[in-house]
């Protein structure tokens, strides 16, 4: 898979450091894995929320940290929409964001 972008996550883990190893665990993995249906994401990360419009919502490190993405499947890409604490989370749609 190609993630886009890198960037979001660096940035959020300089300011939120105990979010890095479990963000780059995620990010390694997702690089390396192909991802055809919702069903493949939830074989890997069962606690995933799938959501409409090829939206993925994933718990990182023990539900501390959101992330929210939108996934192409046919061109194997993965749009970072949105990644923060629990706290910011729950101020945003994950729906629309």
């Amino acid at each position: 898979m190609r993630i886009i972008s890198h960037k979001t996550l660096r940035e959020f883990t300089e300011k939120h450091s105990q979010s890095r190893q479990p963000l780059d665990d995620w990010y390694k993995l997702a690089l390396r894995i192909e991802w055809r249906t919702p069903a493949d994401i939830k074989r890997i990360f069962p606690s995933a929320d799938i959501l409409p419009d090829n939206r993925v919502i994933f718990n990182i490190s023990g539900n501390h940290y959101r992330l929210v993405v939108k996934i192409e499947y046919k061109f194997q890409i993965i749009y970072i929409r949105f990644v923060g604490t629990h706290a910011e989370y729950d101020q945003i749609n994950a729906k629309t964001i």
